[in-house]
């Protein structure tokens, strides 16, 4: 079970792949010519890695609080490799864990399972 995680609603866009024995992660300038190509940027990681889509097994996109480009991308990217490749979501945001201490990215896929966390379900948090 291979794993990525999104998160383009803060200060970097930011993409980690959990791997059973490995985690890979990579970080972007949060620009809006990245946030356009987004999905070239999540494609070379993989690429690089030697991984393809068919091979992740869940996506974590952060769907803020943070920048309206980056969340609004993030989700419709992650929206769309659902419908293409029947990749299941999750939509979480750091606030959902505002009682745990120590959060990283890694301990999202088990934070979102703890406090189920529902899947395929988008609520986007903008800043104003």
């Amino acid at each position: 079970m291979i794993k990525l995680i999104i998160d383009a609603a803060r200060d970097e866009i930011f993409l980690m792949i959990i791997d059973k024995s490995n985690n890979y992660s990579i970080t972007h300038e949060n620009t809006k010519n990245n946030y356009e190509k987004l999905t070239i940027l999540i494609n070379e990681f993989l690429d690089k890695k030697k991984l393809n889509f068919k091979q992740i097994s869940q996506i974590y996109v952060n769907r803020g609080p943070g920048s309206y480009a980056g969340i609004r991308n993030s989700l419709s990217i992650v929206k769309a490799f659902h419908l293409v490749n029947k990749i299941d979501y999750y939509s979480f945001s750091f606030d959902d864990f505002k009682d745990i201490n120590d959060i990283n990215y890694e301990k999202i896929p088990e934070l979102c399972e703890k406090l189920k966390i529902k899947k395929n379900l988008i609520n986007p948090i903008y800043l104003s």
